[in-house]
């Protein structure tokens, strides 16, 4: 699941139901994910606020970051950056099901808590979460995407300043145009570049994304 916090915006709202019998205790853990040298994600450790002024903490922040949830029912959570956005950033944020304690911030009695916990433990109990890669643009967005058509390949080269997307990615035959592959999407980061293999009497086709724009692109092998 992937989500975009677009230039000129400081929030996004997240809804998060619940589709369970049961009252849903849910935390939202944020990481900022460093590629490294290798051009490898790594996810950091949860960042806490310091003393700087929120306008300088160049991190994400969740509000609320704890949310109790009816059975049923429905909660919105705001992910709101706060900071520089001279480059682009990438945030994992995991909503994650818990059982209540003191520690996890829930505002529930100790009683509260025990009775919850013995109500979960007469029936079977599958806490199930979830989580989103949030993309938040740079201030200034550049869009830069060059495209080489070669004999054997096709490569997409992202050499703007914001990550763009290749949607409905597919190969067709040539001949037999129901055969095809099934549709999948990749995300080019910055400076980075995906490369398709020709195949021979096949078509490739995706839908590139750059913001809000919107392209259709095939290619062939010759």
């Amino acid at each position: 699941m992937f989500g975009f916090l677009e230039d000129g915006k400081s929030a996004v709202l997240k809804r998060i139901y619940n589709s369970g019998t049961s009252t849903a205790f849910v935390k939202v853990v944020v990481q900022e994910i460093i590629y490294d040298a290798q051009g490898q994600p790594v996810e950091q450790p949860p960042k806490a606020l310091s003393r700087t002024p929120l306008a300088e903490q160049n991190t994400l922040l969740a509000s609320p970051a704890r949310m109790i949830i009816p059975a049923s029912g429905m909660q919105s959570t705001r992910l709101l950056f706060m900071g520089s956005r001279a480059h682009e950033r990438y945030y994992r944020v995991r909503f994650i099901p818990v059982l209540p304690s003191s520690a996890d911030s829930f505002d529930q009695s100790a009683e509260d808590q025990q009775a919850y916990k013995k109500d979960l433990a007469a029936q079977v109990t599958l806490l199930t979460g979830f989580g989103t890669l949030l993309f938040v643009r740079p201030d200034k967005v550049k869009f830069d995407t060059r495209l080489n058509d070669e004999k054997d390949s096709y490569s997409v080269h992202n050499a703007g300043n914001s990550v763009i997307a290749l949607d409905f990615v597919k190969t067709c035959h040539v001949e037999k145009s129901a055969e095809c592959s099934s549709i999948i999407q990749h995300y080019i980061l910055p400076g980075k570049t995906y490369t398709f293999t020709k195949e021979q009497n096949k078509i490739h086709s995706f839908v590139l994304q750059e913001g809000t724009a919107e392209r259709k692109i095939s290619f062939s092998r010759a």
